[in-house]
């Protein structure tokens, strides 16, 4: 097996484990956020002081590990966004030439600009562990740890389907 495919199986085997994990985020993510609403509304009326910075970032924090690391998820299932009122007019030709000239063209580069932009700040927050400015609020740096993360399993991912033979193409808004 060539080192690419070691490579791309690694990336893949990684996507799916994150991608069941995500399930499970969601789920807290929600689980949290109703929390929220509730006591919220709740300190109105009793002054409990049951809401907290803490949570509110919290739900923050699951949120953004959903998007970061789903869009690889996303992408390595394709079931990602497409147009696809232009799409079913092509062949499956026509489809792949579309996937990519949109990896090429867009995909890729916007992932190398995003790992360029955000190293800085990454790097500046880890440096001195930043925290949250709001009383009782989480770290901040291992949340921005993860947007490097994201956009190199996504990076790698792009790079790699190309090279890929073990699954078929999908089809236009939905699953293979």
């Amino acid at each position: 097996m060539s080192l690419l495919l070691r490579i791309a199986s690694a990336i893949d085997r990684f996507s799916d484990r994150t991608g069941r994990v995500l399930v499970w985020l969601s789920l807290a993510m929600v689980v949290v956020g109703g929390y929220n609403a509730v006591v919220r509304y709740l300190d109105k009326f009793t002054g409990l002081g049951l809401s907290s910075n803490t949570y509110i970032e919290l739900q923050w924090y699951l949120f953004s590990l959903l998007f970061l690391l789903g869009a690889a998820y996303t992408l390595r299932h394709d079931a990602h966004v497409r147009v696809d009122v232009l799409l079913v007019r092509l062949s499956p030709k026509g489809r792949a030439w579309v996937d990519v000239l949109g990896t090429v063209l867009f995909l890729i580069p916007f992932c190398i600009l995003m790992l360029w932009v955000a190293w800085p700040a990454v790097s500046s927050s880890w440096a001195v562990r930043e925290m949250s400015p709001d009383p009782g609020g989480l770290p901040r740096y291992p949340i921005k740890a993860v947007i490097p993360v994201a956009f190199v399993l996504l990076l790698g991912l792009a790079v790699i389907t190309g090279h890929r033979t073990d699954e078929p193409a999908g089809e236009p808004g939905g699953h293979v």
